[in-house]
Parts: structure tokens; sequence; C-alpha cells
């Protein structure tokens, strides 16, 4: 398990793939992708309500701290051929999170899948990114500025293995 001090927040809100300002340009860029995860209950519910339906999706039923309204929580629900839950407290990123993203990416080629996290999914992006076969793309909202579309490379793999390196690791065994 890995607790993100308050001192890397600061990493999480820069951007490291393309910045979306608007739902037009979000499905524009979905179009050609192999594999679309998305990230958070308002992007999720953002895709399902357009008729997009991303390959995993990862949510809390929580939107800035709040829980998220009846109509959008039964919209999330009903995605997903199958659902996986996963605990994961607030700043942190469980060994049942990585197992439940690995689990999620090992069926999605047959099935779409629905993790939800029972705790905080803000910090989903990270594993997400490290454990993502190629052609992933990831999705997540950043408030106040847009959307976020990593199309996943080596390259954002090692800027998450740098940041997951500052983090404090708890227990024996944890990835």
């Amino acid at each position: 398990m890995y607790i993100i001090d308050e001192s890397l927040r600061e990493e999480f809100r820069k951007v490291i793939g393309k910045l979306i300002r608007n739902e037009k340009e979000l499905f524009e860029e979905l179009k050609d992708r192999d594999i679309i995860v998305s990230i958070g209950d308002m992007i999720t519910y953002t895709l399902l309500k357009n008729g997009f339906f991303p390959d995993i999706a990862i949510v809390d039923f929580r939107h800035r701290r709040k829980d998220i309204d009846h109509q959008m929580k039964r919209i999330i629900e009903s995605f997903g051929d199958e659902k996986i839950h996963a605990k994961n407290p607030p700043s942190t990123i469980t060994t049942d999170l990585i197992d439940s993203i690995k689990k999620g990416y090992s069926i999605s080629e047959r099935k779409k899948v629905l993790i939800i996290v029972e705790g905080e999914e803000d910090l989903s992006s990270l594993p997400a990114i490290l454990l993502a076969p190629e052609g992933v793309t990831i999705i997540y909202g950043l408030p106040d500025k847009g959307i976020v579309l990593i199309d996943v490379t080596e390259k954002e793999k090692e800027l998450v293995r740098n940041v997951l390196e500052r983090c404090r690791k708890h227990g024996a065994g944890d990835t």
C-alpha cells in the first residue's frame, strides 16, 4: 500500500497527458482509441449519458467529496458486465485497488468492467497507468480545468514509477 503525502499532492495536479476542455473535443479524441479507462464519477457519467461505454470505469459514487445524486448513481451502477469492489482509503493506493485494476485489465477484452471503490478513487490513475497494456487511453477529470486524456506509453509509466518511489510504502509484498 502506498500513502501519498500532502507534499506530493501538487504533483498530481500537473497534467501529464492532453488537457481537453469540452465534451465535443473529448468524444472526437476518443473515437479512434482501442481501450478506454475512465476514472471518476463525473467523467464516467458523462460518457455513459452520451452513449459511450468505456472498457473499464473506476468510480466511488462521490464527486468533489460529496455523494453523487441518485440518477447519476443509477446510470453508473447499470454499467459493466463485471463489477469489482476495492477498498481504498483517501490518500492511499492499496493492494486491493491495484489487484482490482489488474483484474479489470485481464477481463476487459471480453467484458465491460466497473470497479467500485469503497473510499476514494482519486489516485487510481497511477496504478491504471502503471498496469496499462499497450494501446490504453486513460481519462479523468481535473477539477476546474478540464479532462485529462493519456495515451499510455512507457514515458507515462516511468513518470508514475518516479512518483510512487517518493511515496511512503507500507506492508510486505505490496506493489
